[in-house]
C-alpha cells in the first residue's frame, strides 16, 4: 500500500509541468514537519518512488529512523532555496522523554518529488547539546525576511558561511561577523556582551580543522545560508569525512547575524561535553 501511495504521487507530479517556486518548496517543507510530528509517512504527498534518508550521514528509513516517532515539536523554522529546489527545516524537541535538535536538508527532483531527505540528528551526548537552551537562546532571535531593498546575492549569502567554515582551517581569512551576532552550538550561547551587543568575533575558533563535503542550502529571501559538512575536529574516530555537522548563517547587510549548529558525536560529547574546550581551540564563554 505505501509503495502504491508512492508511485501515484510520483505519476501524478510527472503530469504536470513542475515550476520550484517557494510556495511549493513551504508546502513539502510543512509536510516534512507533520510527517515528524505524527509519525505518519504516508501524510507526506510527494515523496520520490526511490527516495533516499540519511541520518547522521548514514542510511536509515523513514519506517523506523526518526520520522517514524512522533515527536512534540516546540520550534521549527524552514528556508527555502528556489535555486537547488531544497529546503532547510530546524526542529526543537524538548521532551523529556527524548529530546532533539535536528536539522535537515531535503532535495526535490525535476517532477517536485522529495528525492532525499538528510538529517543531522542530535540529542543527548552529542556537542554542548541542551535542547532546553537552544529553544530559550533561538525564542531570543528574530528571523524576518530580509527587506528586498536590502537584500545581498545569493553568492554572497554563501561566502559569508565559507569563509567562517574556511577559518576553521586557515587563520588568515576574515569572517564578516556583524555586530551583534550571537553563536548558538547545540543549546549553549556563546559570546560575550549583552544580547544587543552580543559579538561572535571572541577567538577561539579551531585551528587547521578542514570542514569537508559541504553542502548548502541558501535563501537569500531570509539572507541565510545552512551548510551540511563534516567536522574533522569533533571526529575521534578518524573518520575522514568528519562528525556530521550542520552551520545555519542568518546573514544581514552581509555580515553574520546568528550562527546555529547542531553536531553529531561518534563518541559522547565528542569526548568534551560540557567543557567549551575543543582542542585547538581553548575555552569559550558558554551561556546555557
Amino acid at each position: 500500500m505505501v509503495s502504491l501511495l508512492f508511485s501515484l504521487a510520483a505519476m501524478a507530479t510527472s503530469t504536470m509541468a513542475f515550476d520550484c517556486t517557494r510556495q511549493y518548496l513551504q508546502e513539502t517543507a510543512d509536510r516534512y514537519i507533520d510527517l515528524m510530528a505524527t509519525g505518519q509517512h504516508d501524510r507526506f504527498e510527494n515523496l520520490a518512488y526511490s527516495m533516499k534518508y540519511f541520518e547522521n550521514n548514514k542510511t536509515a528509513s523513514i519506517l523506523s529512523g526518526v520520522p517514524a516517532f512522533g515527536l512534540n515539536i516546540d520550534a521549527k523554522r524552514s528556508m527555502l532555496d528556489t535555486t537547488q529546489c531544497k529546503t532547510f527545516t530546524e526542529l526543537i524537541v524538548t521532551d523529556p522523554a527524548h529530546p532533539y535538535v535536528i536539522h535537515t536538508q531535503m532535495t526535490l527532483d525535476n517532477e517536485g518529488n522529495v528525492s532525499l531527505i538528510d538529517s543531522i540528528v542530535t540529542d543527548q551526548g552529542d556537542w554542548a547539546f541542551n535542547a532546553t537552551g537552544y529553544k530559550y537562546w533561538n525564542s531570543q532571535e528574530t528571523w524576518d525576511p530580509i527587506p528586498e531593498a536590502e537584500r545581498i546575492s545569493r553568492s554572497a549569502v554563501k561566502a559569508a558561511g565559507d569563509a567562517y567554515a574556511d577559518r576553521c582551517n586557515d587563520v588568515t581569512v576574515e569572517v564578516p561577523f556583524g555586530t551583534p551576532c550571537a553563536r548558538l552550538e547545540g543549546g549553549a550561547y556563546t559570546g560575550s556582551g549583552s544580547l544587543s551587543a552580543n559579538t561572535c568575533n571572541i577567538g577561539g575558533l579551531p585551528e587547521h580543522i578542514p570542514m569537508t563535503n559541504r553542502k548548502y542550502v541558501i535563501d537569500e529571501v531570509m539572507g541565510v545560508v545552512d551548510m551540511f559538512m563534516g567536522f574533522t575536529g569533533l571526529d575521534r574516530t578518524r573518520n575522514t569525512e568528519g562528525a556530521p555537522d550542520s552551520h545555519f548563517f542568518r546573514v544581514e547587510n552581509g555580515k553574520i547575524r546568528y550562527i546555529h549548529t547542531a553536531s553529531a558525536c561518534f563518541v559522547d560529547g565528542c569526548g568534551m561535553n560540557g567543557t567549551g574546550i575543543l582542542p585547538g581551540i581553548g575555552r569559550r564563554t558558554l551561556r546555557y
